[in-house]
């Protein structure tokens, strides 16, 4: 039973057409972040396994799950209602043994992803092609992988960088990495790390360390 991560902030609206979509067979994590809305209290209503995590950011709730997660496989998608847990399945199928981590690139409805968000992520997209040699046209949420070699990865990011250093330590660790298009729909609410200026530039600061530090170890 493939295991999903699901981080949560103030999602209360989402919460249950997301744990209402999710295919059978796959036990829903839902991670809160200090949501103050009834968020965790809806999700252990509707049968899914609730974790409480303090420390803010988005990598503090999805290392959090990690730590939860209990099946050999897991998976990750934002729980804001933009991303159909239907496209867990394809992903999953597309983890075989030669292939390590599957990331869903998404593929936009009409005017549901800021202009601005899409620009930052197709930039550092290009950055990461120059700087580790790996193409990947999206650095989406929803990702399925083997859990215990992700843990094995030592990931230490606990803010907006966490999905970019996770597909650099994967690619430094030797990882076969593929993507697989999912579609994306309109969220509920407005995103915590994309939704606004202010937090796409937080976000593009801290994926620029790792894409430095990354360049770097690569020149060494």
């Amino acid at each position: 039973m493939p295991d999903v991560v699901l981080p949560v902030l103030d999602e209360a609206e989402a919460v249950p057409l997301v744990l209402g979509a999710m295919p059978e067979g796959y036990r829903p994590i839902v991670v809160d972040n200090g949501s103050t809305d009834g968020s965790a209290a809806i999700a252990r209503e509707l049968g899914a396994i609730v974790v409480t995590e303090e420390r803010k950011g988005f990598g503090s709730a999805c290392y959090a799950g990690l730590l939860a997660a209990e099946d050999d496989v897991i998976c990750f998608m934002d729980c804001d209602g933009s991303l159909d847990p239907a496209d867990l399945v394809r992903l999953n199928a597309a983890l075989t043994d030669e292939v390590d981590l599957v990331v869903g690139a998404r593929r936009p409805e009409p005017g549901a992803w800021p202009i601005h968000a899409r620009i930052a992520n197709r930039a550092l997209s290009f950055e990461m092609r120059r700087r580790t040699g790996l193409w990947l046209s999206d650095l989406g949420p929803m990702r399925v992988m083997r859990r215990q070699p992700l843990l094995d990865l030592g990931m230490t990011d606990r803010r907006s960088g966490w999905p970019l250093e996770m597909v650099i330590k994967a690619r430094a660790a030797g990882w076969e990495i593929i993507e697989l298009p999912v579609k994306l729909g309109g969220r509920s609410g407005r995103s915590k790390v994309t939704g606004t200026l202010r937090g796409t530039l937080r976000a593009i600061s801290d994926m620029s360390n790792h894409l430095r530090q990354a360049e770097g170890e690569r020149s060494d």
